[in-house]
């Protein structure tokens, strides 16, 4: 078995959603031994992280950059960093904000550069903006709640909760993108891990 690591920071819940999204999508791949964490958690067992192979981060976004207690939580890797012992590593990430920008982009390269200064292999979302329903594309409102990848994140999964609370919000079309997106972190992993036929 491989395993995968999900580790969040979420503020009111949204991303906790997205997280368990993530993690569900992993777990599910046969192989991947996945498994959940708090940044509080994760920093408590740092040392433990060592022997997964693939770590996802997640956090929501905060003024357009990654929450406080997610740097806080990146930045005590740094021993980790001087060791190297993450290198090479598969990793991903996923944010949360309130609208459809939010500027959750810089939030995602701020993740993915912590991953490449890890030395770790970075997978993006490989989904089309409106997965499941191109056709939403062809019209003003664009994609709704429902859709795949609405926003057209191709770093990894973007979900948008507006200022509605939890479990309403992310919507099912955010929810089922992070699972995607879980599935195809672990799916990346194995073909890393063993190679492909």
């Amino acid at each position: 078995m491989s395993r995968l690591v999900v580790i969040y920071h979420s503020g009111y819940g949204h991303t906790k959603l997205q997280a368990e999204a993530v993690y569900r999508g992993a777990a599910g791949v046969d192989g991947i031994e996945a498994e959940i964490l708090t940044t509080d958690e994760a920093t408590a067992r740092m040392d433990d992280l060592d022997d997964a192979k693939a770590i996802i981060f997640g956090c929501p976004t905060y003024m357009g950059n990654i929450s406080a207690e997610m740097k806080r939580f990146l930045e005590a890797t740094v021993k980790k960093w001087f060791s190297q012992s993450w290198k090479n590593k598969i990793a991903g990430a996923f944010t949360n904000s309130s609208s459809f920008s939010g500027d959750k982009l810089n939030t995602l390269i701020g993740l993915l550069i912590t991953a490449m200064q890890h030395g770790m292999i970075f997978v993006g979302n490989g989904m089309f903006p409106s997965a499941n329903n191109p056709d939403a594309l062809n019209n003003i409102n664009g994609p709704g709640p429902d859709e795949h990848n609405r926003v057209g994140s191709f770093i990894g999964p973007m979900a948008v909760s507006f200022q509605v609370a939890p479990p309403a919000a992310p919507p099912k079309g955010d929810i089922e993108t992070a699972e995607a997106y879980g599935r195809r972190v672990a799916e990346v992993t194995l073909q890393f891990v063993r190679g492909r036929s």
